[in-house]
C-alpha cells in the first residue's frame, strides 16, 4: 500500500512516499527548482518520489496533506478582524491566493496529481508529532513540537505509544516561541524563515544583556514552559513586519539594515533571544517528562532545528534518550502526514527496537549512477579521473590533508536542511584558515558563521563532551577541555566579532567561539563512502574529524544533480570534486566550463526523464 504525504504553499514544500510503513522517498521542491524554500506545489518532488517508488499517482492508495487549510483560514480571518482596521494591506495581499487556491486544496491536489482517491488533512502539529515519533527508535516517547504557527497551535506536547500519537496540550497563536525568535531574526537584519540559524550562530559573540527585558516586557513565562507574549511589541498579527515601533524603542533603534555591519547590540540581542529560547525549551522538556512519565523524547517543528537548545535538553539529562526529526520544519510535515495515515488512520502496527530509527540516515532523495555521472561529464567536456570505490576515500583523504576543499557528491540526497555526507563540502578541521576560506570564497556567506564537524561515531567522546550519537547534526556539545586553547590576556580583552579569528582548540575550523560544535556522527552502516573517507583521513593524520558543510552557496539550495554539483564546483574555490567514483581537479577543467558556470541559466531545473 502506497501513502503519499504533501506539504506546500507556505515554505519548504515537499513530498514523501511511504510503502507498507517504509519510507521509500522524500524530497524538498527547492532542490529541483533551485528556488530556496520553494513554497509552490511540489511537482518535481512528486515526480521524483513516484519514479523512485516505481508507481504512478493513480495507483496511490491514500494521500495526506500536512495541515488543515480551513482551520488555518479561520485563524487568519479572526486575526485580521481582531486587529481591524490595521492590517488591511496585508489582508488584501493574502486573500486572493486563499480564495483562488488555498481554500480548494483537495480539488487542486486531485487535479495536479491526477488522483481520484481519498485525501486526508491531519492538523499541522499532528504531522510534526508523527514525523518525530514514528521514524524514531522508540516504542514509546514524549513528543514536543515547536514552530511559528500551524493552524492555531504554535507548540504542543504529547506522547507516542506503538502506532499512535496523542497531543495532550498546546499553546496557540499569537503566542509562539518560533515567532519570537523570528521577530529577533528580522530585527537583527536577517530574513525570516531562513535566517534564524544565523541568529543562533551569532549568539555566542554577544552577551545575553536583554534577557531580563524580554521576560519583563515581551514574555510572561511560566514554570511549565507555557507563556504569553505582549503583542503590543509585535507587528506580525496585522502588519507586514515582525516587530513595531514600540519594540524598536525598547531595544534602542530601528532594525539593522540587511547586509550592513553587525553591531555589538545585534550580537547581544542574538545571545539574549537564544538564552530565552533555551530556557523555554528546558522548561517544556521538564514538564513533558513530568506529565507523560516517559523516559524518551522526540522533537519536531522548526524550533527543533535549534541544535543549541536541543543540546541543552540532552546536557541536563531530562530524558534518557532523545531523537529529533532531521527535516524538522514544514518539509518534514509531508513525511509526518504519510506516516500518520499509515499507522494511526489505517491502524497498521509499528515496531521499534530502541536503537535504530527508520529514517535511513535521511538519505531519501535522488541518486545517480556512475554511468549517469560520466555521461554528464563527457557532455560538459569535463576533465576527470575514474577511481575504484576503495581508492576514492584514500585519495580524497590525501587531498584533505594537503588543505584542499572537496566537493562531496555521493549516493542519495539528504532530506532536510542539513548536508549529512551525500551533498557536502569537506575540509581539514585542523586548518586555522579553513573557516574563513570556506565562508568567504566558497559559501559566499557571513564570516561569523561556524562550521560543523563530522566525526566517526566511535570517536565522539575523544573530541567532544558528549557520548550520544548525533547522526543528523541536531545536537551541540562542547569540545573537550583538553583540546581547547587557553585564553590569553589579549583574547580576554576582545569582544564580539574581534574574537573570530583566534583559534580556540586543536580543531579551530569547527570550534565556535564558545568552544561549542554542532556535531554530526557517522557510522559505516549508515553511509560507507562518507565514513571511509573520514577513516582514511584518521589513518593518515590521526584526526577522526572533518569539516562538513552543505554543498551550496549562500542563497541557493543544496545541490541535487551532477550538473548542480559541477556548476557550484566551477563557480567557487572548491579545489576538487569527488562525484561518484570520479575525481575532478579544478586546475585542469576547461576554461569555457568555468565561464559558462557563471551564467546561472546554464544550471537548468532538474527534469526527470
Amino acid at each position: 500500500m502506497d501513502v503519499l504525504g504533501i506539504s506546500a504553499f507556505y515554505h519548504d514544500s515537499a513530498v514523501a512516499l511511504v510503502r507498507d510503513g517504509r519510507i521509500i522517498a522524500a524530497a524538498q521542491e527547492e532542490r529541483f527548482t533551485r528556488k530556496k524554500h520553494d513554497q509552490n506545489f511540489p511537482f518535481n518532488a512528486l515526480k521524483y518520489c513516484l519514479k523512485e517508488g516505481g508507481t504512478t499517482a493513480s495507483q496511490l492508495d491514500l494521500v495526506g496533506f500536512y495541515d488543515k487549510p480551513l482551520l488555518k483560514f479561520e485563524r487568519i480571518l479572526q486575526t485580521y478582524l481582531a486587529f481591524a482596521p490595521k492590517g488591511f494591506k496585508s489582508f488584501a495581499m493574502s486573500m486572493p491566493l486563499w480564495i483562488k487556491e488555498k481554500l480548494w486544496l483537495r480539488e487542486a491536489i486531485r487535479d495536479q496529481l491526477g488522483y481520484s482517491g481519498k485525501i486526508l488533512f491531519p492538523e499541522h502539529h499532528e504531522s510534526h508529532a508523527a514525523s518525530a515519533f514514528f521514524p524514531s527508535p522508540f516504542q514509546e516517547a514524549a513528543i514536543i513540537t515547536m514552530d511559528g504557527v500551524g493552524e492555531w497551535t504554535t507548540t504542543s506536547y504529547g506522547a507516542g505509544r506503538g502506532n499512535k500519537v496523542e497531543l495532550l496540550a498546546d499553546l496557540r497563536f499569537p503566542h509562539s516561541l518560533g515567532l519570537l525568535y523570528s521577530a529577533f531574526t528580522y530585527y537583527t537584519g536577517f530574513k525570516v524563515n531562513s535566517g534564524e540559524y544565523k541568529v543562533m550562530g551569532l549568539a555566542p559573540y554577544g552577551e545575553p544583556r536583554y534577557v531580563d527585558v524580554i521576560f519583563k516586557e515581551l514574555m510572561d513565562l511560566k514554570e511549565d514552559g507555557s507563556f504569553k507574549m505582549n503583542m503590543e511589541y509585535f507587528g506580525y498579527c496585522a502588519g507586514l513586519t515582525m516587530t513595531n515601533e514600540k519594540f524598536h524603542r525598547l531595544f534602542g533603534g530601528p532594525p539593522r539594515e540587511p547586509e550592513s555591519n553587525l553591531s555589538q547590540r545585534d550580537m547581544d540581542l542574538a545571545a539574549s533571544v537564544q538564552a530565552v529560547t533555551e530556557e523555554v525549551m528546558l522548561r517544556m522538556a521538564r514538564h513533558a517528562r513530568k506529565e507523560t512519565g516517559l523516559k524518551n523524547l522526540c522533537l519536531a517543528g522548526g524550533v527543533a532545528l535549534n541544535c543549541v537548545g536541543n543540546g541543552k535538553i540532552w546536557e541536563k539529562r531530562i530524558f534518557d534518550d532523545i531523537w529529533i526529526q532531521p527535516a524538522a520544519g514544514d518539509a518534514g510535515g509531508a513525511l509526518g502526514a504519510a506516516l500518520l495515515l499509515w499507522h494511526q488512520y489505517l491502524d497498521n502496527p509499528r515496531q521499534a527496537d530502541g536503537i535504530h530509527d527508520s529514517q535511513q540516515g535521511s538519505f531519501l532523495g535522488p541518486c545517480f549512477t556512475d554511468e549517469q555521472i560520466e555521461t554528464f561529464l563527457r557532455a560538459r567536456g569535463a576533465v576527470y579521473e575514474r577511481l575504484d570505490s576503495k581508492e576514492l576515500p584514500r585519495r580524497t583523504a590525501e587531498l584533505l590533508a594537503q588543505g584542499k576543499v572537496i566537493g562531496w557528491f555521493q549516493g542519495r540526497m539528504e532530506f532536510g536542511p542539513r548536508a549529512l555526507g551525500a551533498r557536502s563540502i569537506l575540509g581539514d578541521p585542523r586548518d586555522r584558515e579553513m573557516q574563513s576560506k570556506m565562508n568567504l570564497k566558497i559559501k559566499f556567506r557571513e564570516s561569523f558563521r561556524p562550521f560543523a564537524p563530522v566525526v566517526m561515531a566511535e570517536e565522539i567522546s575523544n573530541y567532544f563532551e558528549m557520548e550520544h550519537e548525533s547522526p543528523y547534526m541536531l545536537l551541540v556539545a562542547p569540545v573537550r577541555k583538553e583540546r581547547r586553547v587557553a585564553e590569553t590576556e589579549e583574547t580576554r580583552r576582545l569582544f564580539g566579532i574581534e574574537r573570530l579569528n583566534k583559534p580556540r582548540s586543536d580543531l579551530p575550523a569547527i570550534t565556535h567561539i564558545d568552544y561549542s560544535a554542532r556535531i554530526q556522527s557517522i557510522s559505516r552502516d549508515s553511509n560507507a563512502p562518507y565514513y571511509d573517507v573520514i577513516k582514511a583521513f584518521k589513518d593518515l593524520t590521526g584526526c577522526a574529524v572533518l569539516v562538513n558543510t552543505s554543498y551550496n552557496v549562500r542563497g541557493e539550495p543544496i545541490v541535487c544533480t551532477p550538473e548542480h554539483a559541477y556548476v557550484c564546483f566551477m563557480r567557487t574555490d572548491i579545489d576538487t570534486l569527488a562525484m561518484g567514483n570520479f575525481l575532478l581537479d579544478k586546475t585542469v577543467q576547461p576554461k569555457e566550463a568555468a565561464k559558462a558556470a557563471q551564467d546561472k541559466a546554464w544550471m537548468k531545473e532538474f527534469v526527470l526523464d
